[in-house]
């Protein structure tokens, strides 16, 4: 019984560790966890100067039966009572494992991809501008593997239907929190 016993804890530390190594990541050269974001990604506006760049974004070992991903950037520090929107994407090819810095302004994003409408009102990336005197926000960067293609919104849809959305067909996730405050 011993030996039945070691050998399957054995085992599933093994199997443990493979599922490990292809744990679904998202990676930044421009956003550490836990870091300050840099004036790169501070909104432009509503007095914030900052240059309202989207980070170069990295992402691997996306589960099986994903079909297509969803990128979102959202502060739950916001004062609104519902947090704040800064970027939401969709509909991003199952074969996309990145999006460069700037996209959208530097380089198109790849065929087929939706930008949703964020908070600022626009369809961008919006970056970090917290009310001045506030704890500094946090910033989650969550790339989302989604079990469909597409979502099939309509292009006017608006962030709490998009990430309802997300969420109801969503088989995998990855994070960066990141933070900046004024």
């Amino acid at each position: 019984m011993l030996r039945r016993t070691m050998t399957v804890a054995a085992s599933s530390l093994l199997f443990g560790a493979a599922l490990g190594a292809a744990t679904f990541e998202l990676t930044s050269a421009d956003v550490s966890e836990g870091a300050t974001l840099s004036k790169a990604q501070v909104y432009s506006g509503f007095g914030c100067t900052g240059d309202n760049l989207s980070p170069a974004l990295n992402w691997t070992g996306a589960p099986a039966g994903t079909r297509s991903f969803a990128l979102t950037v959202y502060d739950p520090d916001a004062p609104t009572g519902a947090g704040w929107w800064h970027w939401i994407v969709y509909d991003l090819p199952p074969g996309t494992n990145s999006l460069p810095r700037g996209i959208g302004r530097a380089a198109a994003l790849p065929a087929g991809a939706v930008e949703a409408r964020n908070d600022f009102g626009a369809r961008n990336f919006g970056g970090a501008c917290p009310p001045p005197g506030d704890k500094p926000h946090r910033y989650i960067f969550t790339i989302h593997a989604l079990k469909v293609g597409k979502l099939g919104l309509p292009l006017d849809a608006g962030a709490a239907l998009v990430g309802s959305a997300i969420h109801a067909n969503q088989i995998g996730k990855a994070s960066i929190t990141a933070r900046y405050g004024r």
